[in-house]
């Protein structure tokens, strides 16, 4: 989840109430939240909203009958070494027995009782791991936030990782339209690649594992607009000083040569935004390609949701795109091979794992969350509850 601007109550409001309808319609028994970019922008100003959203979700009549959670808020925006600004909520419900979470320090895991909610310095709380990626990673951006936090859970017969992740944006449209792939997919695949390896070093066993967040996977821009404009022709806009290309406009051959594209660094102003909406946005699907260089690592659902990003800001427009970036599915949920075994699969063809977006047609910010839904089967994960004398569900 994300809201830029958390100084707009309604935007928070409906981030609220849109997650207590998913909550009470798939009813969860344990409950992982993962948010980017909290505070928004102006993280001063905006932090007081961020836990009045916190304490209202932890005490809301929906939530009743969640009586253990575990809050982790990267509200320490003063330290530019480490602050990601992700946050971690993980709610219990109370007919779950004997859950636990791992202590990355001591290298246990440990009973989960009560509620606590953690923030400022994480870099000290030894039940997650917390990281920001290097400057060096990014260095066209000055401060960036973008980095994971991982924590580990035992839970009906099953240990696994839940990993919050934010990697990086495309920072101009032109320059991402250069290459196939562009220069920013491969700086995601360098950090994604990096917290993967992370996350299956030899310090900690391994378990099966969840990524999920705001990966910012862009369909490929190039491969995309020679697609989008196939039979238009390209003016190119350079400026007078530089002569550095600021523009490019894509025309129709004909039909009084109709402007279909216009391309600026952050422009993508495409005159038919229904194709990013039609059929979820199936048919560009194909463009989607991000993920297949961790084929063999990572695995997803089918996609059945329209992109998931840029949507308009204004609270009027919830199901309309901004003309600032070219519509892509930026926030999804990964998962390792083994983790995918641990979903249970139906025996009578009910619908029992869902991958859908939140909020199809209400504004929370620029980003459409997601969600997964699903059943852990009955004894997936015995083998390593075995090991550690967990995990029995009563």
């Amino acid at each position: 989840l994300r809201v830029q601007r958390w100084q707009r109550p309604q935007r928070v409001a409906n981030v609220h109430l849109s997650l207590l309808q998913v909550v009470h319609a798939h009813k969860p028994h344990f409950m992982a939240l993962h948010c980017q970019e909290f505070g928004g922008k102006n993280y001063e100003a905006s932090m007081s909203h961020v836990d009045k959203f916190v304490k209202e979700l932890l005490s809301s009549d929906a939530m009743k009958d969640y009586n253990r959670a575990r809050v982790y808020l990267d509200e320490n925006y003063k330290s530019q070494e480490h602050f990601t600004a992700l946050g971690s909520f993980y709610f219990l419900h109370e007919s779950l027995k004997n859950i636990y979470q791992f202590d990355f320090k001591a290298k246990k895991y440990k009973k989960v009782t009560g509620k606590e909610i953690y923030s400022d310095t994480l870099e000290s709380t030894p039940m997650l791991e917390k990281e920001k990626f290097p400057q060096d990673y990014f260095p066209e951006c000055k401060w960036s936030r973008k980095g994971f936090i991982r924590t580990r859970w035992c839970i009906t017969d099953c240990a696994f990782d839940l990993v919050n992740i934010h990697l990086f944006h495309d920072a101009s449209n032109l320059i991402a339209w250069e290459t196939s792939p562009s220069v920013y997919s491969g700086i995601r695949h360098k950090a994604l690649g990096y917290v993967l390896d992370r996350i299956i070093d030899q310090r900690f066993e391994k378990v099966s594992y969840f990524v999920f967040g705001d990966f910012n996977f862009r369909l490929d821009a190039k491969a995309v607009v020679e697609t989008l404009c196939a039979k238009a022709t390209m003016q190119t806009i350079r400026a007078a000083d530089t002569n550095e290309v600021v523009k490019l406009i894509f025309r129709e051959s004909d039909n009084d040569r109709k402007v279909m594209l216009q391309l600026e660094k952050k422009l993508f102003d495409y005159f038919n935004q229904d194709v990013f909406r039609d059929n979820n946005g199936t048919a560009l699907l194909e463009f989607d390609r991000e993920l297949s260089v961790f084929k063999d690592r990572l695995y997803e659902l089918d996609i059945s949701f329209p992109p998931s990003y840029p949507y308009s800001e204004d609270s009027s427009q919830g199901k309309q795109y901004m003309n600032t970036r070219c519509p892509a599915w930026c926030d999804r949920i990964l998962m390792s091979h083994s983790a995918k075994e641990l979903i249970l699969k139906s025996e009578n063809d009910e619908k029992i794992v869902i991958y859908d977006h939140i909020g199809p047609n209400v504004c929370m910010g620029d980003h459409k969350p997601v969600f997964l839904s699903f059943r852990i089967a009955a004894g997936a994960g015995k083998p390593i509850a075995n090991v550690h004398k967990c995990c029995v569900v009563q």
